[in-house]
């Protein structure tokens, strides 16, 4: 007798009883979307946080060559930073800095 496999399984969509004109007409609903916007904007800090650290690691490792070396990793950070974070959500863009378009290497 081995040890039972178990997965866990999360419901990553948002509810679909949520009515965003009034919602407070089912607050069950209106506590799964608060809870499911919460859950994606952590993804969306802790991905910023992955991205941080490659980066860090890159200068790092690539010493003077880094502007070149790493230009991608700093385009993927800009954006993954764009709007993310606590009470950003309305904010307008142009207060998150430019945005950088990726330049492909010649």
């Amino acid at each position: 007798m081995g040890r039972k496999s178990f997965k866990v399984e999360f419901d990553e969509s948002p509810p679909d009883d949520f009515d965003p004109a009034n919602p407070y007409k089912d607050p069950v609903a209106m506590l799964e979307m608060r809870e499911h916007l919460v859950r994606e904007k952590w993804i969306d800090i802790e991905t910023a946080k992955i991205l941080r650290d490659k980066l860090r690691w890159c200068y790092r490792i690539e010493g003077v060559n880094h502007l070149q070396k790493c230009r991608h990793l700093v385009n993927q950070y800009l954006e993954a930073t764009r709007g993310v974070g606590w009470n950003k959500d309305h904010r307008p863009h142009s207060l998150h800095g430019p945005k950088v378009e990726s330049v492909e290497a010649e």
